[in-house]
């Protein structure tokens, strides 16, 4: 997938650098953010958009959402000729995927720039709201693709939960390049969010568990579930099948699942 990534700002420009080797993509920055090593200077993003648009397939810009909305919205033809755009905020809080998202590859390569950021990708394509379980995995280095996977099919099997439920893999930064996950993730093509050490180690119950007296993290399956995912849930912890460790949160609907009891609207009883 050839990227590239555009920065507008100075205070955004390290990141953008960082994001650049990480998605093996070419840097392009603002004339305000220069100068900037390795990077092709612009003036006027529509313009730098325009010239990118037909030889990229995904574009990371590091903006305000609105601002590449205007930017990419008198080039837009449809989403299957349309190269996957993301947009992050100055901060590396968040990867928004703005066109693109499954036909040119958008959801992904924002989980990419989120595992590059420890950052929050927000994906809200229609495929995503039937999906509500976050699989969280810890295993032993080199553990093979084969135990994960039997490991997570069993930790399911034990709740008799559905795994066309699941909407992401999760794991600790010191997993990330783990061959295994990686299998896991490209078999059955349910992403893998990588979970930033300082979410991992605000999880408030901590445990004197291996995890802990290896990485200074309570749990690296238990808490990666609960915090790759929003307003999670705790439905199983720690389920160990031979080196691999798995748990499983659910995602709640905060205006539902937190609300008061909805009125039935079945027909009265008579």
């Amino acid at each position: 997938m050839s990227v590239a990534v555009l920065c507008l700002t100075p205070s955004a420009k390290l990141m953008a650098a960082h994001l650049a080797r990480g998605l093996g993509a070419d840097l392009h920055a603002h004339r305000g953010a220069m100068p900037l090593e390795g990077s092709t200077e612009f003036v006027r993003l529509g313009d730098r958009l325009a010239e990118l648009w037909g030889s990229r397939d995904g574009l990371v810009v590091v903006a305000p959402s609105g601002v590449v909305v205007r930017g990419i919205a008198p080039l837009l033809e449809g989403k299957l000729v349309d190269p996957g755009v993301v947009a992050v905020d100055a901060l590396g809080r968040w990867a928004v995927p703005l066109c693109g998202g499954h036909e040119r590859g958008a959801n992904e390569l924002s989980r990419r720039v989120a595992n590059l950021l420890g950052a929050e990708a927000v994906v809200t394509t229609a495929t995503e709201a039937v999906r509500d379980l976050v699989v969280g995995i810890g295993c032993r280095r080199g553990a093979p693709m084969a135990a994960i996977r039997e490991a997570v099919d069993a930790a399911l099997a034990s709740r008799r939960m559905d795994p066309g439920r699941v909407r992401l893999f999760a794991t600790a930064s010191p997993k990330r390049d783990e061959p295994g996950l990686l299998e896991l993730s490209r078999t059955t093509g349910i992403p893998l969010a990588v979970v930033h050490d300082i979410e991992l180690r605000a999880r408030v119950r901590v445990r004197r568990t291996a995890a802990w007296r290896r990485f200074r993290f309570p749990s690296v399956s238990q808490s990666s579930a609960l915090a790759a995912g929003r307003r999670t849930r705790c439905i199983l912890s720690n389920f160990r099948r031979n080196s691999v460790v798995v748990s499983i949160a659910r995602e709640c609907s905060g205006w539902w699942d937190s609300g008061p009891e909805a009125p039935s609207t079945a027909p009265p009883r008579p």
